[in-house]
């Protein structure tokens, strides 16, 4: 693996670059993206942002948001993934990923995922509570100084992936990362305002629903949430709108595990799964195709409902030991 240091060289070197981030981005992959584009154009690197699909409203109100694309447009010499652990998580970029990877791009990998599969010319994979801290250390090698803009792009990767600051790899260096955000004019009143404390009523009666019918299973340690896409065509809602779901699950004492499922198509589902820390779920997603953290992670999973959350079930239970 790469240092920062070396990634930072590499960066500097390039003429132009395009920036991935992973399909349904978070706010640490808008915050990823955004802050390491206002960068390279401080370096004068030409440079685009780009994502599969449309980006969450919630995310418009940072400035630099406005230059993501669907696709690039520039034939740039260096491909750049933030907040992805492997390639496929581009989505629909995959196949222009590894198209341009073939034709002998420079392609870089910065990422926090546990389940990293280094798949870049330059890596650097660091454990952290989100990866907004290791783009801000890869700035801050860059020698690019903080403004108001990289610090709330920062800021907001930072809140939203640490569980504003409440995982447990929440440590000093997340602290730090947020002081230094703060310092350089990262807004928290306003970032925590435009996250957590606006939704739509259809957002609000589409929670309440989901939540009221979820399922508990394993003598109630595992939770498991539904949300299908005729729940969110009612409400014209989209799947950013489900976020938090797999959260709230886990508040409930006996639980150890939730999972949101939330249907991508008629028998494809995405599995969103978080644990309380005795069950790895890291290891559960990685029998269907996936991984992230120990406590956070997600997959893709296919068939019928039924059959689907059965196996889940099954896969929880495989993992659970002792619990």
């Amino acid at each position: 693996m790469n240092t920062i240091s070396e990634i930072a060289e590499v960066l500097r070197s390039l003429r132009s670059a395009v920036i991935f981030t992973h399909t349904r981005p978070d706010g640490d992959a808008v915050g990823c993206g955004v802050a390491l584009s206002i960068a390279l154009d401080r370096l004068g690197i030409p440079n685009q942002l780009v994502n599969e699909g449309e980006l969450p409203q919630k995310f418009r109100f940072l400035a630099g948001t406005e230059k993501f694309l669907l696709r690039p447009t520039l034939d740039a010499e260096g491909y750049i993934c933030v907040d992805s652990s492997d390639e496929r998580r581009l989505g629909e970029l995959c196949k222009l990923f590894l198209r341009g990877a073939g034709k002998g791009k420079v392609t870089v990998n910065i990422d926090h995922h546990i389940s990293n599969t280094r798949y870049c010319k330059y890596n650097f994979v660091r454990g952290r509570s989100s990866n907004c801290e290791n783009i801000a250390e890869l700035i801050e090698a860059l020698g690019v100084p903080l403004d108001e803009a990289i610090s709330a792009a920062l800021m907001t990767g930072i809140i939203t992936d640490s569980g504003s600051f409440s995982h447990s790899d929440v440590n000093g260096d997340t602290f730090r990362a947020a002081a230094k955000a703060a310092d350089g004019g990262a807004k928290v009143d306003r970032i925590t305002n435009e996250l957590f404390r606006r939704q739509s009523k259809a957002r609000s009666e589409m929670y309440i629903g989901v939540l009221s019918r979820l399922r508990y299973l394993l003598n109630d340690k595992l939770a498991v949430a539904v949300v299908s896409l005729e729940t969110l065509s009612k409400g014209g809602l989209s799947q950013a709108d489900t976020e938090g779901i797999v959260d709230y699950a886990l508040t409930v004492d006996p639980v150890e595990v939730s999972i949101c499922l939330m249907e991508v198509k008629k028998g494809q589902y995405k599995a969103s799964f978080r644990s309380k820390g005795r069950v790895n779920v890291n290891e559960v997603a990685a029998v269907f195709g996936g991984g992230g953290h120990i406590l956070a992670s997600g997959c893709m999973v296919f068939g019928d409902l039924e059959e689907v959350i059965d196996r889940l079930r099954y896969a929880v239970l495989s993992h659970m030991g002792d619990v």
